[in-house]
């Protein structure tokens, strides 16, 4: 699997999650939705009580939904998630072969509907057989029309229908009690109430019309004849993608389903649900607008902590987090800006590599991935490891726009504190490999020795010294020289050699805009 990284995956492309997505991408956050392509309302040719869509065909307004969020950049791609797991730096989303790593989630996959245990009720669902009367009530009004009660609440339905039709049939499934004042109020209002279970519904076919209901046949041996059916289903919430991650849940009138606040937000600060798989009565409008605040509450969550960020990038001793997870603290620095560096490589790698024959190449900490991309250019097969997936994903985007083929660069996500690789590689290179928070810097530098082939070279370019814009912690810090690197490194001398320990002076210019000469330390030890 490779990961995809971004800032909001919406898993579901109904009205709920792609109003999620229209916010989110209006906002200008890198979306993907997933959609597995089987919309509850499939089954219906009309949707009613939609102001300004009212009668269009619900694929119909999703795929209109698809072409607006697309206009601000969003991704639509079908998929079905099987598995969710997140940690304290996002969540990550596998579907099949795709595995996708984003800063927030919002599940928006609906419900599915389960029906009375009739013969004859699933072939005509969405048709002949209904289950909303606001949403196909008027389209049957005055016919023959049955109501199966299947479960107690399915009275309240039967009260309602009798709205659109005074010719009324109610018929009860065994084990459903009526309440005595209900069936006095539709007995009074004409309805025509049987307690013998519905055992088929009949259909004739019409050449003009199809196959179309016709009758309940009821275990009594009578045959009611009908024109339209309403039966309560039994909602199950799409969810089971979610339960590696334990959300909170509760059980109510609609069935067991996510607990979430008023904007949708789970008891996971990431994860978000809306429409129906969490309220699965709700109709088209009332989805797409839990859609909707969940979108722009979930791009608020996400400036949020952008602000953060900044804050931390451009002063690091106000940071709120001095002891934070280093994953946490450089995806944050990454997914919290626009690009952060130049996209230019390293002058000393550059001036380095330029002298060696092309072979394998791997980069530590690669940030944006510019020094990586330039060896690939360069005829290197490069790989490049950082621990933030937005620093890599932007990596990987760049090599694609200037056309490096996919092959030449293995890219990877990983904490090189826990990354274990066995390759072998002629040029291992290491560019400012500092961190305000936890960093076993010579630890990782010994391990990325080891995987030096004969031969080949270890490049390690630090400062040396603060740049101007630093904070104060870092002008407070102490940066090795290149020879007390050599110390620090502790190497054996019998199988390394230093070819080169100096320090290089270079222009550059800070994020407050100020230009400064700096100095980095260069260092190359060839492993004989």
């Amino acid at each position: 699997m490779e990961d995809e990284t971004w800032d909001v995956v919406v898993v579901g492309g109904g009205a709920a999650g792609l109003s999620a997505a229209l916010m989110l991408g209006r906002a200008r956050r890198r979306v993907l939705v997933l959609d597995a392509g089987s919309p509850r309302n499939r089954f219906a040719a009309h949707m009613h009580g939609v102001l300004g869509h009212d009668g269009l065909d619900p694929l119909e307004l999703l795929a209109r939904g698809r072409a607006e969020v697309a206009a601000y950049g969003v991704e639509v791609r079908p998929g079905t998630v099987d598995h969710v797991t997140q940690d304290e730096d996002g969540v990550t989303v596998e579907a099949g072969e795709d595995r996708h790593r984003a800063r927030a989630l919002v599940v928006a996959t609906g419900a599915r509907d389960e029906l009375p245990d009739v013969p004859g009720l699933p072939e005509h669902w969405g048709t002949g057989v209904l289950h909303c009367p606001y949403c196909h009530g008027w389209e049957v009004r005055d016919q023959r029309l049955a109501v199966i009660v299947s479960a107690p609440g399915a009275t309240h339905q039967a009260e309602l229908v009798r709205q659109w039709s005074d010719r009324l049939t109610v018929v009860v499934t065994p084990g459903v009690t009526i309440d005595d004042d209900v069936r006095r109020r539709l007995l009074a209002r004409g309805a025509d109430v049987v307690d013998s279970p519905v055992v088929e519904v009949a259909a004739v076919h019409d050449e003009v019309r199809g196959a179309r209901i016709d009758a309940l046949v009821t275990q009594d041996g009578k045959r009611r004849p009908v024109d339209a059916v309403f039966a309560a289903t039994a909602p199950r919430p799409v969810d089971g993608f979610l339960d590696g991650l334990r959300l909170a849940r509760s059980v109510g009138p609609t069935g067991d389903v996510l607990d979430v606040d008023a904007n949708g937000r789970t008891s996971s600060p990431r994860v978000w649900a809306v429409g129906n798989v969490v309220e699965p009565h709700a109709p088209v409008p009332v989805a797409a607008a839990a859609g909707t605040r969940a979108g722009a509450q979930v791009n608020g969550v996400l400036v949020e902590q952008d602000a953060a960020a900044a804050l931390s990038a451009h002063d690091p001793t106000r940071h709120a987090w001095p002891d934070a997870a280093p994953a946490s603290f450089w995806e944050e620095r990454y997914a919290g800006s626009e690009r952060i560096w130049s996209g230019r490589p390293n002058a000393a790698l550059v001036a380095v590599a330029a002298t060696l024959t092309p072979g394998r190449s791997l980069d530590l900490g690669c940030g944006e991935g510019a020094d990586v991309v330039w060896l690939a250019q360069q005829g290197w097969r490069a790989a490049g490891v950082d621990i933030s997936p937005t620093a890599v994903d932007r990596g990987r985007q760049a090599a694609r726009a200037l056309g490096v083929p996919d092959d030449r660069i293995e890219w990877t996500v990983a904490d090189l504190s826990a990354w274990h690789d066995e390759g072998a590689y002629d040029l291992v290179s290491a560019s400012f490999l500092h961190s305000p928070v936890t960093l076993d810097r010579t630890t990782l530098l010994r391990r990325a020795a080891a995987r030096v082939a004969p031969g080949g070279r270890l490049l390690v370019v630090s400062h040396a010294a603060a740049p101007p814009w630093a904070g104060a912690d870092a002008h407070e810090h102490h940066f090795l020289t290149p020879d007390e690197e050599v110390a620090e490194l502790a190497l054996d001398a019998d199988r390394w050699e230093v070819e080169l320990a100096e320090v290089r002076a270079r222009r550059a210019v800070g994020p407050d805009g100020r230009e400064a000469e700096l100095d980095d330390g260069v260092l190359v030890l060839r492993r004989r």
